[in-house]
């Protein structure tokens, strides 16, 4: 499975998210730190969902950009 992450600059540090997975949320300090954190932080989710019984969110999420003239 796929599932969108969102990685923004918070400071001196970097967080992520995953819009499908309320809650999925990770810190670190660079950009491949904080994208290894919401790798594991996912298959956290995950494996939680699956060990109550709940069904995983399919990834819905989709990701583009739009230009914009300066």
């Amino acid at each position: 499975m796929r599932y969108a992450i969102v990685i923004e600059q918070a400071g001196s540090n970097y967080s992520a998210y995953a819009p499908d997975l309320p809650g999925c949320v990770a810190t670190g300090n660079s950009i491949a730190d904080v994208e290894a954190r919401i790798r594991e932080a996912i298959v956290f989710h995950l494996d939680g969902l699956r060990e109550d019984g709940l069904p995983w969110p399919p990834p819905n999420s989709q990701v583009d950009y739009v230009e914009i003239a300066a």
